[in-house]
Protein backbone atom coordinates (compact mmCIF):
# COMPACT_ATOMS: atom_id res chain seq x y z
CA UNK A 1 0.00 0.00 0.00
CA UNK A 2 0.93 3.64 -0.47
CA UNK A 3 -0.06 6.90 1.13
CA UNK A 4 -0.44 9.96 -1.03
CA UNK A 5 0.02 13.30 0.74
CA UNK A 6 -0.92 16.47 -1.08
CA UNK A 7 -0.41 20.08 0.02
CA UNK A 8 -2.61 22.38 -2.02
CA UNK A 9 -4.23 25.79 -2.05
CA UNK A 10 -7.47 26.12 -0.14
CA UNK A 11 -9.25 27.18 -3.33
CA UNK A 12 -8.55 23.78 -4.94
CA UNK A 13 -9.43 21.25 -2.20
CA UNK A 14 -13.11 20.94 -3.16
CA UNK A 15 -12.18 20.50 -6.83
CA UNK A 16 -9.71 17.72 -5.98
CA UNK A 17 -12.21 15.80 -3.86
CA UNK A 18 -14.91 16.23 -6.52
CA UNK A 19 -12.53 15.05 -9.27
CA UNK A 20 -11.64 11.93 -7.26
CA UNK A 21 -15.33 11.21 -6.76
CA UNK A 22 -16.22 11.82 -10.43
CA UNK A 23 -13.45 9.47 -11.58
CA UNK A 24 -14.87 6.69 -9.42
CA UNK A 25 -12.03 6.95 -6.92
CA UNK A 26 -12.50 7.45 -3.20
CA UNK A 27 -16.18 6.61 -3.06
CA UNK A 28 -17.24 7.86 0.35
CA UNK A 29 -20.49 5.93 0.52
CA UNK A 30 -19.28 2.56 -0.72
CA UNK A 31 -15.63 2.68 0.40
CA UNK A 32 -14.33 1.99 -3.11
CA UNK A 33 -10.89 3.01 -4.30
CA UNK A 34 -8.76 4.74 -1.72
CA UNK A 35 -9.21 4.43 2.00
CA UNK A 36 -8.90 6.72 4.97
CA UNK A 37 -9.17 9.98 3.07
CA UNK A 38 -8.35 12.83 5.45
CA UNK A 39 -8.19 16.58 4.93
CA UNK A 40 -6.46 19.05 7.25
CA UNK A 41 -6.25 22.85 7.26
CA UNK A 42 -2.55 23.73 7.61
CA UNK A 43 -0.12 26.61 7.32
CA UNK A 44 2.55 25.90 4.75
CA UNK A 45 5.01 27.27 2.27
CA UNK A 46 3.15 27.14 -1.05
CA UNK A 47 3.37 30.37 -2.98
CA UNK A 48 0.29 32.45 -2.11
CA UNK A 49 -2.16 33.02 -4.97
CA UNK A 50 -3.22 36.36 -3.53
CA UNK A 51 -2.40 38.58 -0.57
CA UNK A 52 -5.28 37.18 1.52
CA UNK A 53 -3.80 33.67 1.50
CA UNK A 54 -0.59 34.63 3.27
CA UNK A 55 0.06 35.76 6.82
CA UNK A 56 3.09 36.28 8.97
CA UNK A 57 3.36 33.62 11.67
CA UNK A 58 4.85 34.93 14.89
CA UNK A 59 5.31 31.32 16.08
CA UNK A 60 7.26 30.34 12.95
CA UNK A 61 8.84 33.76 12.38
CA UNK A 62 8.08 33.59 8.68
CA UNK A 63 5.33 34.12 6.13
CA UNK A 64 2.93 31.17 5.79
CA UNK A 65 0.15 30.33 3.37
CA UNK A 66 -3.19 28.93 4.43
CA UNK A 67 -3.54 25.65 2.57
CA UNK A 68 -4.87 22.12 2.91
CA UNK A 69 -3.22 18.76 3.35
CA UNK A 70 -5.01 15.78 1.84
CA UNK A 71 -3.96 12.26 2.78
CA UNK A 72 -5.22 9.02 1.33
CA UNK A 73 -4.15 5.40 1.35
CA UNK A 74 -4.42 3.24 -1.75
CA UNK A 75 -3.08 0.14 -3.43
CA UNK A 76 0.23 0.56 -5.29
CA UNK A 77 -1.40 0.12 -8.71
CA UNK A 78 -3.81 3.02 -8.05
CA UNK A 79 -1.06 5.60 -7.40
CA UNK A 80 -0.43 6.85 -10.98
CA UNK A 81 -4.14 7.31 -11.73
CA UNK A 82 -4.82 9.08 -8.41
CA UNK A 83 -1.83 11.40 -8.81
CA UNK A 84 -2.94 12.29 -12.34
CA UNK A 85 -6.44 13.16 -11.12
CA UNK A 86 -5.08 15.18 -8.19
CA UNK A 87 -2.52 17.10 -10.27
CA UNK A 88 -5.12 18.03 -12.87
CA UNK A 89 -7.68 19.21 -10.28
CA UNK A 90 -5.17 20.97 -7.99
CA UNK A 91 -3.54 23.02 -10.72
CA UNK A 92 -3.91 26.78 -10.47
CA UNK A 93 -1.73 27.64 -13.46
CA UNK A 94 0.87 29.10 -11.11
CA UNK A 95 4.19 27.56 -10.09
CA UNK A 96 4.04 25.45 -6.93
CA UNK A 97 0.25 24.99 -7.09
CA UNK A 98 0.60 21.88 -4.97
CA UNK A 99 3.11 19.35 -3.69
CA UNK A 100 2.50 15.61 -3.86
CA UNK A 101 4.36 12.98 -1.84
CA UNK A 102 3.95 9.21 -2.08
CA UNK A 103 5.14 7.06 0.83
CA UNK A 104 5.16 3.34 1.39
CA UNK A 105 2.81 1.91 4.02
CA UNK A 106 4.52 -1.05 5.57
CA UNK A 107 1.46 -2.35 7.33
CA UNK A 108 -2.22 -1.44 7.53
CA UNK A 109 -4.42 -2.92 10.22
CA UNK A 110 -8.07 -2.52 11.08
CA UNK A 111 -9.39 -2.40 14.60
CA UNK A 112 -12.72 -4.03 15.41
Amino acid sequence: MKEIKVYLHKQRIAAVIEALREEGQCGFADGSGCHNLAVYAVQGSLKALDIHDQRYSVDLADAVTYEYKLELACEDAEVPRLINIIRRAASTGHPRSACVFVVHIEQALTIT
